[in-house]
């Protein structure tokens, strides 16, 4: 009687769960100097380079918000 092996584990991230992941991805290009500076400034924060622009553009558009009433 063969016996079957278990399924190797499939190499990458596993999925997130439903409505977990973001839904829209926003190509940006920097040029080298500028991604060194978006690099270091990320790592001072302790974070992703994902998460500080994002932190980053939320700070900036709350703040034009509070200012002119639109974003």
């Amino acid at each position: 009687m063969p016996t079957s092996k278990p399924k190797p584990k499939k190499p990458g991230r596993p999925r997130m769960a439903k409505g977990e992941a973001k839904e829209s991805i926003v190509p940006v290009r920097f040029s080298p100097e500028d991604r060194k500076r978006v690099e270091a400034a990320a790592k001072a924060h302790k974070q992703t380079v994902s998460a500080w622009v994002r932190s980053t553009l939320y700070s900036v558009l709350d703040s034009q918000r509070s200012q002119n009433g639109s974003f």
